[in-house]
């Protein structure tokens, strides 16, 4: 299941995050492991690996698509319900439905930003000021990997923070956090994203002030061939930085 780097990934994810933790021990202890696999020579090693074809590639490009928010979402390592380590690679200007999207997470997790520049605002609910915005509670399908949005009403949201992450930033989030990220720079941004915790959330919450979304969003996966592809560029990507 792994070559050395993909069996160190998992053994360093193992070592430090396997076990009960409380939400605020485990964001410090998924933070130092972003950091550390998110070093830009360890996590190059380890994409070149798995672009070799070791690890996963079947499952892993199961679960990698491009994401509505304009990013390619790219799995490297699936611990189940413990850990979903990522690869995210964010294309300036590109988006589609929900780019304007703020939004939670069903676990905890924290992002290394290897590459670039992400930009990010944090927000909270607010009954009476603040802009204006549509509530959806996000769920996945039944028997698929879509989508699925409910229309839960109006809400009003405040804006908290406003914060950019140059290359050898990392940040760490709570599973209820509403926020929304986007590459901050002209070119590509590569950040490695940890979601944590066997505890996850039923559902998300999302509000756009974009206008109404469809009730259901395709998420089409990867062939394991474009998976691996993808794997290739970003590893020649990461020797270029």
């Amino acid at each position: 299941m792994g070559g050395r780097q993909v069996l160190a990934a998992r053994q360093l994810l193992a070592e430090t995050l396997d076990g009960e933790l409380p939400e605020h021990e485990r964001m410090a202890a998924a933070r130092s492991v972003v950091a550390e696999l998110g070093s830009p020579d360890r996590l190059l090693e380890l994409i070149a690996e798995l672009a070799s074809g070791e690890g996963d590639p079947h499952g892993c490009a199961r679960l990698s698509y491009r994401h509505v928010l304009g990013f390619d979402k790219l799995l490297l390592i699936d611990d189940g319900p413990r850990h979903m380590l990522r690869a995210h690679l964010w294309h300036p200007g590109r988006g589609a439905i929900g780019k304007e999207d703020i939004h939670n997470h069903r676990s905890p997790l924290a992002s290394c930003v290897v590459r670039g520049r992400l930009a990010m605002e944090l927000y909270a609910p607010d009954g009476n000021d603040g802009i204006e915005a549509a509530r959806y509670q996000e769920s996945l399908a039944d028997g698929s990997a879509d989508w699925l949005l409910e229309s839960t009403g109006p809400a009003r949201l405040r804006l908290t923070q406003v914060a950019e992450y140059a290359a050898g930033s990392t940040y760490a989030l709570p599973a209820h956090t509403l926020h929304r990220a986007w590459c901050d720079t002209a070119e590509p941004t590569v950040t490695l994203f940890l979601e944590t915790g066997a505890g996850r959330r039923r559902h998300t919450d999302v509000f756009t002030a974009a206008g109404p979304h469809p009730g259901t969003v395709p998420k089409v996966p990867l062939e394991v061939d474009d998976y691996l592809s993808e794997l290739d560029a970003l590893a020649e990507l990461l020797r270029g930085s």
